[in-house]
């Protein structure tokens, strides 16, 4: 057996130069820096890797750990990155490059939207040469947080941030139509000393007229359509503007006149861009189109550069009206449906829970989105938002219609859901397919769980509108008539002794459009934005009405339901 002593003599024995050949450690570190300079990440930490521990003779332990970190980082690993950042300060907390450490660290977390975590991070370093840098990294994260409520938080832990401040008043613009967004957004311009006009729009001076003309850019395709009787492929332009040039005579026995000049687009973007070149398109009051998506950006860049205001009609999309401070959606926009039946659900269910279910469409996860965070804001609780593709329709009834009881007569009286546990549904769909099936599933539970849907739904034949009244849907419906409505009775005797058949939905849409507009025109001029800015209810006459309060797109969605195979108002809007 070798005693302890033995070992202890053996040891003074081994060559120094033995120790030496184990590592050096200012070859290795230039070695492994250098690798990472050519961007052999993976080379360098390897190489750098033994530098890391400390030892009485290593000088390149922190920078070691630095470099080994920011290869980790450039390869993706960045839970590795974030550790060895994280051992380095806390090993060496008063190395003098401990604010690029922290700096790192702040975009590792912004990064990985670990929000507040990286601007605690960020706010840690000394060095005020790095303002420059720290500024330009938090604006590039900050840029995607939207939430409000987020930014606000921010705001009161870093109030001397101008960065986070900006990120909220370019958040806060785009919520012009709450009163309290609005008024927190002019205190903050005017704290950081920012231009006005580019949150809040100027518009020129209305001017008032005797008569307004008013011109709408609309695929008629007067020299392709089939002169039969049946329907043509256009049908709902074409119906859009019988109602519109009814309600131009309408508006004339009031005494306000409208000069109606249609435009025949081809659906042709030159055709557009050579009408839009005209002396009497320069001129118009107001514009009214396209139908088509391809269509859009001739005509917002032409009422952009000539200050001419412009509705379209049938769209939903934001996009569509962009930032340019003369154009409207006639329609809300896919985020006030969402917000407002988020609004609507959490104030009407009980159980303040819910499911959603939308479809594969951007225009469906949009909609599914801006609803799962107005309702979360409004305290429901989420418990699934799904994604239904043609394969997965049989989720949703396993979701909502599993049964795991049946009574005598083997119908089910129980589910995996729980009977009576599900405030509501909200359907981000126009697709029969999913509709019917969350439709179905929630019949089959015979509870009081409320489905929300859209008005889109009336115009299919996927069920028989009696059907609506024996189940407990509502639907989000600013364009719906109600019968009851005696507006609607006399519109329609006036139409059919105008065309000879009955309107459609589109029919009453461009009628309403046109009443709408028309008084626009007539109570405030060219430039009526202003005016709306200051009405939040502007009646309507076949629909409930519109509100453009501080905003470009139609802010009041009614909600109705089918009782006795009729429409009825279950909520006006007008509070949301």
């Amino acid at each position: 057996m070798i005693s302890r002593k033995l070992i202890v003599c053996l040891s003074f024995l081994i060559p120094v130069s033995a120790f030496a050949q184990v590592i050096d450690y200012n070859k290795q570190f230039f070695n492994g820096k250098q690798l990472f300079r050519e961007g052999k990440y993976n080379l360098a930490m390897e190489t750098l890797k033994p530098l890391i521990p400390y030892a009485s003779n290593n000088q390149f332990s922190e920078y070691a750990s630095f470099y080994y970190a920011l290869a980790a980082h450039n390869q993706g690993y960045m839970a590795v990155s974030k550790d060895m950042f994280n051992q380095l300060k806390s090993l060496h907390p008063a190395w003098d490059k401990i604010d690029e450490v922290n700096f790192w660290l702040g975009k590792i977390y912004l990064d990985s939207k670990d929000y507040f975590q990286g601007l605690k991070m960020l706010s840690s370093i000394k060095d005020k040469k790095m303002e420059k840098d720290i500024d330009a990294l938090k604006a590039k994260a900050l840029v995607n947080v939207t939430d409000i409520e987020t930014l606000k938080m921010m705001r009161e832990e870093y109030p001397k941030d101008e960065v986070v401040g900006k990120a909220l008043v370019a958040a806060l613009a785009k919520d012009m139509a709450n009163v309290e967004s609005r008024t927190l957004l002019e205190s903050l311009i005017s704290q950081y000393g920012l231009k006005k006009t580019d949150y809040f729009p100027e518009t020129p001076k209305s001017t008032m007229k005797d008569s307004y003309s008013v011109g709408v850019m609309f695929p008629f395709l007067v020299n392709t359509l089939d002169p039969t009787p049946g329907r043509k492929r256009n049908q709902i332009v074409l119906d859009f503007y019988e109602g519109m040039q009814l309600a131009v005579d309408t508006l004339a026995q009031q005494n306000v006149k409208i000069s109606l000049r249609a435009y025949d687009t081809d659906r042709n973007v030159e055709k557009i861009k050579s009408l839009l070149n005209t002396d009497e398109l320069k001129s118009i009051d107001l514009l009214v189109g396209p139908f088509f998506p391809e269509e859009n950006k001739p005509i917002q860049d032409f009422s952009l550069a000539n200050k001419i205001n412009v509705f379209n009609p049938f769209s939903n999309n934001s996009d569509v009206i962009g930032n340019n401070p003369y154009a409207f959606l006639y329609q809300p926009s896919i985020e006030t449906l969402g917000k407002k039946s988020g609004e609507f659900m959490a104030s009407t269910v009980r159980k303040k829970n819910c499911l959603v279910f939308y479809g594969t469409s951007r225009r469906d996860s949009l909609l599914a989105a801006t609803f799962v965070e107005k309702a979360r804001e409004k305290g429901m609780k989420v418990l699934g938002s799904h994604r239904i593709v043609k394969e997965s329709l049989p989720k949703i009834v396993n979701i909502l219609a599993t049964p795991t009881e049946y009574d005598e007569f083997r119908y089910p009286k129980q589910f995996t859901l729980r009977k009576d546990s599900l405030g509501g549904v909200f359907v981000a769909s126009d697709d029969a397919l999913i509709y019917t099936k969350v439709l179905g599933a929630v019949d089959t539970r015979g509870d009081s769980a409320m489905v929300i849907g859209s008005e889109d739904w009336l115009e299919q034949t996927a069920l028989e509108l009696d059907k609506y009244s024996s189940l407990p849907v509502v639907f989000m419906a600013p364009n719906t008539p109600l019968t009851s409505n005696p507006h609607l009775s006399a519109f329609i005797a006036k139409f059919v002794r105008a065309h000879g058949h009955t309107p459609s939905l589109y029919s009453m849409m461009g009628y309403e459009f046109m009443l709408f507009a028309g008084n626009q025109l007539k109570k405030n001029g060219v430039y009526f934005q202003e005016a709306m800015n200051k009405e939040k209810i502007i009646n309507g006459y076949l629909t409930q009405g519109f509100n453009y309060q501080f905003s470009r797109d139609n802010q009041l969605v009614p909600f109705i339901r089918f009782r006795h195979g009729k429409a009825v108002v279950v909520d006006k809007g007008a509070n949301r």
